[in-house]
């Protein structure tokens, strides 16, 4: 449709640039005395993913959940940092939050909203209404739902994956009092072996989940993948 607002898509270089490796760098290589120092180094490394998450929100002109989300672990990784809080802290936050959206997965497979359509089932990725049509004409609409909810307990299960690795790498890597340059050097090998250790094993899940309600969908609609898949460049 010509009168519909192309959604300006997230940049992922930047992303990566921005979230992971500037960070990173300024964390291990300038949180020494002879650069920014421990705390200043701190501040500085993780001011590049809040004025990303702002920039993002600016681009987009709405609020992304986990952009957001993001946001709040940065601002929270920070404030335990210059508070110098226990390091077990640090752990424990890490794996709070994919832990608690893990949960939000599984309260709303309870209410007519699954979050598991923001992850999967929705329009930029599926032609969402043709799947619909063809469910209600085969009578597999209810078949459906129960697909859903299954494919929204391996999406809650990726995150609580996410949370335990989370757990682990922050208790092996960041052992040295906040405060420190030290510290500021595990904060950063943490952000970066994270990118590997947690993102892979949860993504690996994330495409089970994609695997299976395509193929439920396939099966339930008699629809092949080309016109399941939603491409952008003939809306």
């Amino acid at each position: 449709m010509t009168d519909q607002k192309t959604e300006k898509k997230e940049n992922f270089l930047l992303n990566l640039v921005l979230n992971i490796i500037v960070p990173t760098i300024i964390l291990t290589r300038f949180s020494g005395e002879e650069h920014f120092g421990p705390k200043l180094g701190i501040v500085v490394a993780l001011s590049f993913p809040i004025i990303y998450g702002l920039y993002d929100f600016i681009q987009q002109k709405k609020v992304n959940f986990f952009s957001a989300l993001g946001v709040v672990s940065i601002l929270l990784t920070g404030g335990i940092s210059l508070l110098e809080l226990d390091p077990k802290y640090i752990a424990i936050k890490e794996a709070a939050i994919p832990a608690l959206l893990g949960v939000a997965i599984l309260i709303s497979v309870k209410t007519p909203y699954p979050l598991v359509k923001v992850f999967l089932y929705n329009d930029k990725v599926l032609h969402t209404q043709k799947i619909s049509d063809q469910l209600e004409q085969r009578g597999n609409t209810t078949a459906f739902e129960n697909t859903l909810i299954n494919a929204s307990y391996i999406v809650a299960a990726s995150f609580f994956l996410s949370a335990v690795l989370n757990y682990v790498l922050a208790k092996l890597i960041v052992v040295s009092t906040p405060g420190t340059e030290a510290f500021a050097n595990e904060l950063g090998k943490m952000t970066a072996y994270s990118y590997v250790v947690i993102l892979v094993p949860s993504i690996a899940v994330m495409f089970a989940a994609l695997f299976y309600l395509f193929r439920q969908i396939r099966q339930l609609t008699g629809l092949n993948l080309e016109e399941i898949l939603n491409d952008p460049n003939n809306a």
